[in-house]
């Protein structure tokens, strides 16, 4: 082929970026606009990562993409890369300078995208290079509660090791162990007791790691969170604790465990509801009788003046009515 009619090297880096682009076609209605806003080349980089091909990402970069360009929404070739979970290309990118700690407009990096995918390869790689363990997203979440909340034991670990902070809390107060505990990982509760997570820290509705356990039924977090040392006891904004949380989702386990962890069956929330009120509104009756062996009182009355049974006599409840005269 004479010379006047080879294509230059820049063409021919851009042609083969097209082939293997081309085998993502069916991404693009997908992707839509927050991929392939933007110069021609930087779509080409944007889309080659995201379906993890490292030859094109290469081929576009030759051809003078820029690294960092992002989407509409701020989401870099880097984060596509790593939702893709293409070690390859990531640290192709990372090796060709692109920001590590760059983000989206909703506050999102390529460690939180790492953390949302279960990548811990990925994870210890940006770490290694230097993404900030601490950043967190518009919700105020940073890598390591999105791990907790995934119960992704082996990520927390290694974000913790590497000083993500078990104590920080999104904009809703809510811990990584919280996170941890509304889904019932109970060794990922455990790893994060055991690196300094408060165990009684609230959120902004006043609820701590075991009321979030207890109101959701996750027995073996419950029982992990006890054997830390969590407040029993310990009231929500509402008055209720994890008993009273318990009971009303019918989550007997959890009430049988709390119970036998000396729970208080007569703490009334700011309501005057007590345990056993709770069994007769949520109709739980099965509930009654663990809450009477423990000495749950049936005297005690409501902010209204009414006991248990009347509400049981109330509502035509008399299997509630049966178990409250014979326990």
């Amino acid at each position: 082929m004479h010379s006047s009619t080879a294509p230059s090297t820049a063409k021919r880096r851009r042609a083969q970026a097209a082939r293997g682009l081309a085998l993502a076609g069916w991404l693009l209605a997908f992707a839509g606009t927050q991929v392939f806003a933007g110069d021609g080349l930087d779509k080409d980089l944007r889309l080659a990562a995201m379906i993890g091909d490292t030859e094109g990402a290469a081929a576009a970069l030759d051809a003078g993409a820029h690294v960092d360009a992002a989407s509409q929404f701020g989401k870099t070739a880097l984060m596509m890369a790593v939702e893709s979970d293409s070690l390859e290309t990531v640290a192709l990118l990372l090796t060709r300078g692109a920001d590590v700690n760059a983000r989206t407009v909703a506050g999102c990096t390529a460690l939180t995208f790492a953390a949302e995918n279960g990548h811990i390869g990925l994870t210890a790689l940006l770490i290694e290079r230097g993404a900030n363990v601490h950043d967190r997203t518009r919700a105020g979440w940073d890598s390591l509660m999105i791990a907790s909340r995934y119960g992704i034991t082996r990520m927390v670990e290694q974000l913790l090791y590497r000083g993500a902070d078990p104590k920080a809390s999104d904009k809703d107060g809510r811990t990584a162990l919280m996170q941890a505990a509304a889904k019932g990982h109970a060794q990922t509760v455990a790893l994060l007791l055991a690196n300094g997570a408060d165990v009684d820290a609230r959120d902004k509705q006043g609820a701590t790691a075991l009321i979030i356990a207890a109101g959701h039924g996750h027995v073996d977090a419950v029982s992990t969170l006890l054997a830390a040392g969590a407040d029993v006891d310990a009231r929500d904004e509402l008055g209720a604790t994890a008993l009273l949380w318990a009971v009303g989702n019918g989550r007997d386990a959890v009430a049988t465990t709390l119970l036998e962890a000396g729970a208080n069956p007569n703490v009334q929330d700011n309501d005057g509801v007590s345990a056993l009120m709770e069994a007769v509104t949520s109709n739980h009756v099965e509930l009654i009788g663990p809450l009477l062996r423990h000495r749950a009182d049936p005297t005690l009355t409501d902010g209204d003046g009414h006991t248990a049974t009347d509400l049981a006599r109330a509502s035509g409840n008399e299997a509630a009515v049966t178990s409250l005269v014979q326990p």
